[in-house]
Parts: structure tokens; sequence; C-alpha cells
């Protein structure tokens, strides 16, 4: 049996790191201008008077969209699966950190009066909240299936998690008419732009999620399949 790394073992996973990529990269500068010390401006002084919660969002959703992506690798699943239950733990506890360090800040930094920020309207503030909880319920479905063998409900419900979790990623691309034309730009618009991500992320999971339940795996021992079945959380 070939078990040499194919084109489409990877291909997932590297799209999603390239998602990932300039939310990564924007929430390192803003870790380093955190540990630098940087001037006070409006834009950043929130951060500035409470930097754990910001600085415990960028790391736990850095770690939760790179180990994530990883997890989807038919690969890393059949042929490391002690390695992807690891990476898989790790992810879980990193998004949850981020989505619970996202509803905090939510909740209680205060409002930014600096676009696209100061057109965050009532409408947006009960979405992240929606998307937070949400995010939270799906990583809990994800471990309860695990725990109960579950892996076709495991796998749908930690897509689902992730899909939210990389919302940023996606939103910068749904940001590109608001920037375009700037008179669209308002509450409602800046509230569809940031909803569009979170909703164009969870469609392609559940396209993902309905295609795999069709097209079921042909079966194979549990441990060889998803490393997952023989071990509980």
């Amino acid at each position: 049996m070939n078990h040499g790394l194919k084109k489409s073992d990877f291909g997932v996973p590297i799209a999603l790191l390239v998602l990932a990529a300039f939310p990564v990269l924007v929430g390192c500068l803003r870790l380093a201008q955190l540990a630098s010390g940087a001037e006070v401006t409006p834009a950043n002084a929130r951060f500035m008077a409470s930097p754990l919660p910001i600085v415990l969002h960028i790391v736990a959703s850095s770690v939760f969209a790179v180990l994530g992506a990883f997890q989807f690798s038919p690969w890393l699943r059949s042929r490391a699966p002690r390695l992807h239950r690891i990476a898989g733990r790790v992810a879980v506890v990193g998004g949850g950190i981020s989505a619970a360090s996202g509803l905090w800040m939510t909740l209680f930094y205060p409002r930014v009066e600096l676009p696209p920020a100061s057109f965050d309207g009532p409408w947006l503030f009960t979405l992240r909240l929606l998307v937070g909880f949400v995010m939270l319920l799906a990583l809990a479905r994800g471990l309860w299936a695990i725990r109960q063998r579950d892996l076709q409900n495991h796998r749908a419900w930690v897509m689902r998690a992730y899909a939210l979790g990389m919302g940023a990623g996606t939103q910068v691309f749904t940001h590109i008419p608001w920037f375009l034309f700037p008179s669209l730009q308002g509450e409602w618009a800046r509230t569809i732009c940031m909803g569009a991500g979170w909703a164009i992320n969870l469609a392609i999971a559940e396209c993902f999620i309905r295609q795999a339940r069709r097209n079921p795996a042909s079966p194979r021992p549990a441990r060889a399949h998803t490393g997952l079945a023989t071990t509980r959380y």
C-alpha cells in the first residue's frame, strides 16, 4: 500500500494557513506594539490599558488557526494519529480561549471612535456575542461527540467552530467593498461585512460536512482512520 504524501493531503491545510496569514501577522504586530510600550493612541488605548485579553486572544487564535488547519489533513489523521490527537487537544484549548477572550473584549472594552470600529453598532455587538457563544458551543459539542466515539459529529462540530474562528481571515476580503466605496460606510454595512465573513465560512463548512455524510469513507480500523477513536479526551 502506498502511504506517500499526496497533494490532497495538505491542500486544504495550506489554503487555510494562507487565509489565516494576514490576521496572524496583524496580531503579531499588535503583540510587538504592546511589548515595546508604544505610544498610546485612540486606536490602541483600550489594549494598552488592559493588555491581557487581547494578548490571550491573539495567541490563542493563532494557535487555533495553525493547528486547526493541519487537523484537516487525511495523512495526519491516518499516519500520525498521536500527533493528530495532541494537536487537536491544543487547538481546542486555543479555540476556547479565543472565543472566551473575544466575548470579554466585546463586553468590556470601550468603544473606539475611529473607522471602521466607530461604525460598530448594536447589531454587530449582538452578532459578535452570538458568534462567540456558538463557537464555544460547537467546541463543546465536538468534545462530547468524540467522548461518545461519534467521529462524524465530532468532525462536523469542530469544523463549524473552526469556520467561525477563521472569520477574521475571510473578513479581510468581505471588507474590500467597504474600503473601495466609502459612501457605503455605515453601521449596517459594517455589520454586513463582518457577518458575511462568518457566514461564508460556515456555508463552506456545511458543504464539506454534507459531502462527507453523503460519501462516507470506506470502513477502516478506527486507529488507522482517525487516531481518535481509541483515546478519550
